[in-house]
């Protein structure tokens, strides 16, 4: 176990879980693919036309094919540290869309500097924690005034299976970073008019052990350095089962999901960097840089973010 940080993420672990769960992760991962959507749908109000777009942990390259039908003249790099999920995402090709699929880390990518228009990254960011290496290299394959447009989960995430399991020692769920340290984060990596918002998503399921095997099913299970090296005994497993009940209603189980939606352009100021030939940034009300959330969510300029008080 690391005795600086419990819940530091090993990467060759996170790559192998991927591994495993390439074969059947669309089938479980409904949570991913309906944040993928409303990422998508957030794009299309824009008037980009990218030459070059990577999506930034494309998996099984579900979202890359939708990427490729709504910008069909770009070329499009679907980039993922697992070649498991890359052998997926051959299926997702045609004859006319057709996208580029390449293995590595997102800490270390093997793109030229400002090579790239547009990064779409959607519920990849929190296997690298902390962030800033990512948002670093990001920002430098991006172009002057290139957008990042980006999901992530937040703390609240799976609060219920994180309180389930009580006060140990061992970390049996992944930590997730506040909106607030990932707007700071993007800030000192170069990147400029951030704008987070937040959505919270309840899933209901029959019982904890499915919530569980749907995890372990999409990759999404503990690969923390403070993670337990040996089996979970039945008493503790039984009491974890227990204390998830409480949380029971109408007959079923809920599991939160606190999803962050983020965006920002490369660069400081709009103004001091025109957008590249072909990139029209969008005109919104405060100079935003993010459409607006639908169903009267609020979106929170990073000058507004403040940390949240924990109850």
């Amino acid at each position: 176990m690391s005795e600086l940080n419990p819940f530091e993420l090993h990467r060759a672990g996170v790559r192998e879980a991927f591994d495993r769960a390439g074969a059947r992760y669309e089938a479980a991962a409904l949570v991913q693919a309906r944040v993928a959507e409303e990422l998508l749908a957030r794009l299309e109000p824009f008037a980009f036309a990218p030459d070059v777009l990577l999506d930034l942990g494309a998996g099984t390259g579900r979202a890359t094919r939708r990427l490729k039908r709504l910008y069909r003249r770009a070329c499009i790099v679907a980039l993922d540290l697992s070649p498991g999920m890359l052998r997926q995402a051959a299926r997702h090709q045609t004859l006319l869309r057709r996208f580029e699929r390449v293995c590595a880390d997102a800490t270390r990518l093997p793109l030229a500097a400002q090579s790239v228009d547009m990064i779409f990254s959607n519920l990849m960011l929190q296997w690298c924690d902390p962030p800033d290496e990512a948002f670093a290299e990001a920002r430098r394959v991006l172009k002057p005034r290139g957008f990042f447009a980006f999901s992530t989960f937040g703390p609240d995430t799976l609060r219920e299976l994180r309180a389930a399991w009580g006060d140990d020692s061992r970390t049996h769920v992944n930590r997730f970073l506040d909106m607030h340290d990932l707007g700071d984060a993007l800030m000192r990596m170069g990147f400029s008019e951030p704008v987070l918002d937040v959505e919270r998503m309840t899933v209901n399921y029959q019982d904890a052990l499915t919530l569980m095997r749907d995890l372990k099913a999409i990759g999404a299970h503990n690969v923390t350095a403070g993670r337990a090296r040996s089996l979970t005994g039945k008493d503790r497993l039984r009491g974890m089962l227990e204390r998830y009940e409480t949380y029971r209603r109408d007959g079923r189980l809920p599991a939160t999901y606190e999803i962050i939606y983020g965006a920002a352009w490369a660069g400081r100021e709009r103004d001091e960097h025109p957008s590249p030939p072909g990139v029209l940034p969008p005109r919104l009300a405060g100079g935003a840089g993010f459409p607006p959330a639908p169903g009267g969510e609020v979106q929170v300029p990073l000058s507004r973010i403040r940390r949240r008080r924990r109850s």
